[in-house]
């Protein structure tokens, strides 16, 4: 790993063996006396003794522990002195590996260091991870590519500076200013020395072609872009330092994204985390946005205020009236006038209808139903803290602060057919014998166990927290979501067992896509790390991303829906009032239902529990809800 100035950092070099490999290229049973002194004296301070960037001060500190060898008669006089007159030998040797995971190695060595403290840095440990090195590839592909191109639709900024006019003179001294400038996210630091030529850090030439330079119209604003580029003029300047990048073959230009990403991928049966990129660049920043940002979710929190919904007995056939509502905020008499996307309502609409399309008005409305304590206490179960989750009716529209892999996680129980599974990412450690010191036991999915049961107590199977029947619903109307709703350009992946939901939050803060297939569990995540305008919503920031990487993901696998269990019937309904419907109806539409709330015979929609006990079946107008400063998401 290097610093800004492209030097070795022996902080990211994670125990001594780590450093070996570094700083000599070999393992420790391959150094000498001097080596062995050398990273011996570097815990004292890992960065002012670092050997490459400090080589005089990391030489005075290896011969003061020599001496302190030579006088505990660790080694002889002769020893000593071939050992103080051996030159320091130290330069950086890239660590060789198999998949680039910087966030999850950060995580593992965070886990292991709660486990065994200071030792996993001595001991030499091996910790064997649950990535799978293929999807991380991927993920690392998906992530970086839907950051650029979301960073080129939105113009280009500019030069990072100008170093002047280019002439012979200037190009040593322009290969070591590239040469201290590092490469982020594989971006290249380049300066412009001919129209279309730039000098590299290597004092090789590249030229960028017109096709690597059009894209570049200049960003007057966050709304507005300048007029299409003609000629590289309009773009480059001799000396500009900007950024290239290798594109099918071909020079690009480019620039460092200021938005952020991540992307997550679990297995839904036991929480095994696959696949993790928290950001666009580890060097530049090793915050890991997905365990650690806690962002508002918008729309993609809605499927667990549905399954709320479904648990006291609503359908999806439910209809609810999409229709305008005033909140009064009682703490200061202001006003609240939620709205959907589109600005537009629909009157009477069946929940499956009301969660394809996302709207918020239904949402609201069925969130009042339900109420609000119960929904927050019934979203627990999926694993978000009561503390994230505000008790008022804005949580309908996703203004819950959660984490991007808490999304995952709760995605996960849909996924599996209702079970509570716990993300983890070390499945093993040995020690420097090769023994077996901690095997993983994660809460596995019993998937022999019967629906409508849960698994014994004091197993390791996970616990159920919805029923198979709630699972299966949410699956079949997200799995619309992609086929007739907001995700329905995911299509193009030709897949009939995706499942999912966008989500967008107020002023298009935060972009998400939540989604599923029986083998994975993904989510994207953009958004800036200051909280600002993508000025693009879910589907077109993060569901790209989450596509390019299912689309690879599961490549050559095949179709996996999930199964119907057992208590699921389809029967004939009135798409307009829900009810059941004439079998030679030429309109009607078939719907799943549990068996206790199937329509009867009489065209009478079955009673939820809910409207039993005569709770309201709209929004009072006197409501005391909380209503956020920022109003309504979608």
């Amino acid at each position: 790993n290097l610093n800004a100035k492209g030097e070795p950092e022996v902080n990211r070099a994670y125990g001594v063996g780590a450093a070996a490999q570094i700083y000599y290229g070999k393992t420790l049973d391959q150094l000498t006396i001097d080596e062995y002194a050398m990273l011996a004296g570097l815990p004292k301070a890992p960065s002012a003794l670092n050997p490459i960037a400090n080589p005089e001060a990391a030489k005075k500190r290896r011969d003061h522990v020599l001496l302190r060898m030579l006088e505990l008669g660790n080694i002889n006089q002769l020893t000593y002195q071939k050992a103080i007159a051996t030159p320091l030998n130290a330069h950086y040797h890239e660590l060789q590996t198999q998949v680039k995971a910087p966030w999850v190695a950060e995580l593992v060595r965070q886990q292991a260091e709660q486990m065994y403290g200071d030792d996993i840095y001595t001991d030499g440990y091996y910790i064997y991870t649950t990535i799978d090195s293929h999807l991380q590839d991927l993920a690392n592909q998906s992530v970086r590519k839907g950051l650029l191109d979301y960073d080129q639709r939105h113009g280009y900024r500019g030069p990072e500076s100008n170093l002047g006019t280019p002439n012979l003179t200037h190009m040593q001294e322009w290969e070591k200013i590239l040469d201290n400038i590092p490469v982020i996210g594989s971006l290249e630091p380049a300066a412009v020395v001919d129209n279309v030529t730039v000098l590299r850090a290597n004092g090789n030439l590249a030229v960028i072609p017109w096709q690597g330079l059009s894209w570049a119209r200049q960003q007057v604003n966050a709304n507005y872009l300048g007029r299409k580029p003609h000629v590289a003029a309009d773009i480059l300047k001799l000396g500009d330092l900007i950024r290239i990048m290798q594109d099918n073959g071909n020079w690009r230009l480019a620039q460092v994204p200021k938005a952020q990403a991540g992307l997550v991928t679990l297995d839904p049966w036991d929480g095994a985390i696959m696949a993790m990129v928290g950001g666009f660049d580890f060097q530049r920043s090793s915050y890991n946005r997905i365990t650690s940002a806690e962002r508002q979710p918008g729309s993609s929190f809605k499927p667990f205020i549905y399954s709320a919904a479904l648990d006291e007995g609503y359908t999806l056939a439910t209809v609810i009236n999409d229709a305008p509502i005033v909140i009064q905020n009682p703490t200061d008499n202001s006003l609240w006038r939620p709205q959907n996307d589109e600005k537009r309502f629909y009157g009477p609409t069946r929940l499956r209808e009301g969660l394809i399309h996302s709207l918020n008005l239904v949402s609201i409305r069925l969130l009042d139903q339900i109420t609000t304590p119960y929904a927050v206490s019934f979203a627990q179960r999926f694993g978000f803290g009561p503390s994230q989750l505000p008790p008022t009716l804005s949580l309908a529209l996703g203004t819950a602060s959660v984490t991007p892999l808490q999304m995952a996680t709760g995605y996960a129980v849909f996924a599996n057919g209702g079970f509570k599974v716990v993300p983890f990412a070390i499945d093993s450690i040995r020690n420097s014998q090769g023994q077996l010191i901690y095997q993983a036991k994660p809460l596995t999915v019993c998937r022999d166990c019967s629906p409508t049961q849960a698994p014994q107590p004091k197993t390791q199977h996970a616990p159920r927290v919805i029923s198979a029947q709630n699972a299966f619903l949410i699956t079949s109307a997200l799995h619309d979501v992609i086929q007739h709703g907001t995700a329905i350009q995911a299509r193009a992946l030709k897949r009939s067992d995706l499942a999912g939901k966008t989500g967008t939050t107020q002023n298009q803060v935060d972009a998400w896509f939540a989604g599923y297939n029986p083998d994975y569990v993904t989510l994207a995540w953009v958004g800036f790390d200051q909280p600002q305008s993508l000025h693009e919503y879910g589907t077109q920031a993060a569901l790209p991303i989450w596509m390019d990487f299912m689309q690879m993901a599961l490549k050559g696998r095949p179709d996996k829906p999930l199964d119907q269990p057992p208590g699921i019937v389809s029967i004939k309904i009135d798409p307009l009032t829900g009810k059941r419907a004439a079998a030679n109806d030429p309109v009607a539409q078939f719907e799943y239902f549990m068996t206790p709330y199937v329509p009867d015979d009489d065209n009478k929609p079955a009673a939820s529990p809910a409207q039993q006990t005569g709770a309201p079946t709209a929004p009072s107008a006197a409501t005391t809800a909380t209503v956020p400063e920022n109003g309504g998401l979608y």
